[in-house]
């Protein structure tokens, strides 16, 4: 799924647009109780609280892709029978309106999602009337080619609300505000089937994660079945990793900025297209080539690969590069430099001793106070 197709899934979330046909929910608490459920058509529930299930299934799509959403495809054994597949298919097909398999649902999650506190499962099936699309681009309502049924599960933190004082406006008096069980926005939350090219795609899924940093590991391998992508700091961690290694000795200030240089420019020519822009194994070869990588070390990069990640693995571009700054660091200096301002900073080597140098312009701050630069004809020199 690209950014446009997720867009559009995210606006069935919306009163205009509602295609959900049916809500489900398990309040479970921190013993692993199930407190409450639910089961109800979404249209009967009163306006203000569609409204406030909207924002909670739109904050299950959001995020970058790559980060925040990953689309993750099932392996092959999970599509045979008894499969995760296979079971997320009958909950769909069953539109939740079976009793036996929504509690073998609930029952699947509390045994693979790790979460100390009280949470909120909560499970809508939606059937959306796909419309056509005319050579412009525009959608043609009147032309639908078919349904895309699906399931979207957000799994939302419930937190007791902060004790505080409050303005009664009956009485018109401060008084003590009785504390709520709130629910808040999901942590993770998943979308089955994919709707890629939109269209039904039963192989692959759309999974959410608030915090890209916990995935939920068992819950992506054991319930949903599917291979834990690499995080989002995982795998910049795993490209540094792969830079050292392959350029060892020759690690050099100007390759290193060079293949910065490169990333940065590959996102920016790239960044009106929906998909992420990801790098494969042999796309990561040719940008350390571009990048004045010798072809010595080059021929050490498929076994370093090999160490650091396997030969599917790939990175999304974004998770690697930042758009925003260099940040040049020693163990007691931190230079930051926009990409574009680079060229500014350059090494040289001064009576055997290693700098990094930076062209100064004729402003120049030292926490806040503008100083003089000295300037070629001055005798003097400054050094801070």
């Amino acid at each position: 799924m690209n950014k446009k197709e997720i867009s559009e899934v995210k606006k069935l979330f919306t009163p205009s647009h509602c295609a959900i046909t049916r809500i489900c929910g398990c309040y479970v608490d921190a013993e692993k109780n199930q407190r409450m459920k639910m089961k109800e058509a979404f249209l009967s529930l009163p306006e203000e609280e569609m409204f406030k299930y909207f924002n909670i299934f739109r904050k299950s799509l959001s995020g970058s892709i790559g980060k925040n959403i990953m689309i993750m495809e099932f392996p092959l054994e999970q599509e045979m029978e008894e499969g995760t597949q296979e079971f997320l298919l009958k909950i769909r097909d069953s539109e939740l309106k079976d009793d036996v398999l929504l509690q073998e649902f609930y029952q699947r999650v509390m045994e693979t999602y790790i979460y100390a506190e009280n949470y909120y499962i909560i499970l809508i099936h939606g059937a959306y009337d796909v419309p056509g699309r005319a050579s412009d681009n525009l959608d043609m309502e009147d032309a639908s080619d078919y349904i895309y049924n699906f399931i979207l599960c957000s799994i939302c933190p419930v937190k007791l609300s902060k004790p505080g004082l409050m303005y009664n406006s009956e009485t018109n008096h401060m008084e003590n505000r009785i504390q709520d069980w709130l629910v808040e926005v999901p942590d993770n939350g998943f979308l089955f089937p994919a709707f890629n090219d939109r269209n039904t795609d039963i192989h692959s899924l759309l999974y959410y994660a608030k915090n890209p940093e916990i995935l939920q590991t068992d819950f992506v391998d054991q319930f949903l079945g599917c291979q834990t992508p690499l995080s989002a700091k995982t795998q910049k961690e795993t490209f540094q990793s792969l830079i050292e290694e392959t350029l060892d000795n020759t690690c050099s200030f100007e390759t290193v900025m060079n293949i910065h240089e490169n990333l940065n420019e590959l996102i920016e020519e790239r960044k009106e297209e929906p998909e992420p822009v990801t790098l494969n194994k042999q796309e990561v070869k040719k940008l350390f080539a571009d990048s004045g990588v010798e072809n010595a070390k080059l021929e050490e990069f498929d076994t370093h690969y090999e160490a650091l990640a396997d030969e599917k693995t790939s990175f999304v571009a974004s998770n690697l590069a930042n758009v925003r700054s260099y940040e040049i660091k020693t163990p007691d200096v931190v230079i930051k430099v926009t990409p574009d301002k680079a060229q500014l900073v350059e090494t040289r080597m001064i009576d055997g001793v290693p700098y990094i140098m930076i062209q100064a312009t004729d402003l120049v701050e030292i926490n806040g106070i503008t100083v003089r630069t000295p300037k070629s004809d001055d005798s003097d020199t400054t050094t801070i």
